[in-house]
């Protein structure tokens, strides 16, 4: 797994946008399954999601005494993304099954000054690239915690694709 968000964090300092975003998107997939082996993708990735990235995209709105509390970004809404974005390369989700609140996505690049990550027009929300990619890896490495002394989810991750160096067969 630490090979994948050192892929991300590579795109990240290189500026390659797209590919720091298809990973990000990828990887709670990668995560559900070995969390979740029985579940279809469609309900491992929501239920993932909602456990260890959601509670970065769940806040307070409003004055603090009317208790309004919003989710910016569900599982299920990041899934039909995820969905969207790999199988159709578009960033509207208002045709996905999946999709429950949002219809549509806009990520930004990191601007010179300040952040514009979690902005919500409407039924579309802003992400900026760089932030969105902090939250699914601080919520890797917070599953990779719980999931440190299980055996059969170790020897999962042990079994995740390697790139090698070349060499003849």
């Amino acid at each position: 797994m630490e090979e994948f968000i050192q892929a991300v964090e590579k795109n990240i300092r290189d500026g390659n946008w797209y590919g720091a975003i298809f990973i990000c998107l990828t990887l709670p997939d990668i995560c559900g399954k070995i969390e979740f082996p029985g579940k279809s993708s469609s309900r491992r990735y929501p239920e993932w999601f909602e456990r260890y990235v959601q509670p970065k995209y769940t806040r307070q709105v409003g004055p603090p005494s009317m208790g309004n509390i919003h989710t910016f970004l569900s599982g299920n809404d990041c899934y039909a993304l995820r969905c969207a974005l790999l199988h159709e390369g578009v960033e509207n989700i208002g045709t996905q099954r999946a999709q429950e609140a949002r219809e549509s996505f806009h990520f930004t690049i990191p601007p010179k000054n300040g952040c514009v990550h979690i902005n919500q027009g409407g039924s579309v929300l802003q992400l900026q690239i760089d932030e969105f990619a902090k939250d699914v890896i601080a919520g890797i490495q917070d599953w990779l915690r719980d999931i440190s002394g299980d055996e059969g989810k170790q020897s999962k991750l042990a079994g995740l694709m390697k790139v090698h160096g070349s060499y003849n067969f």
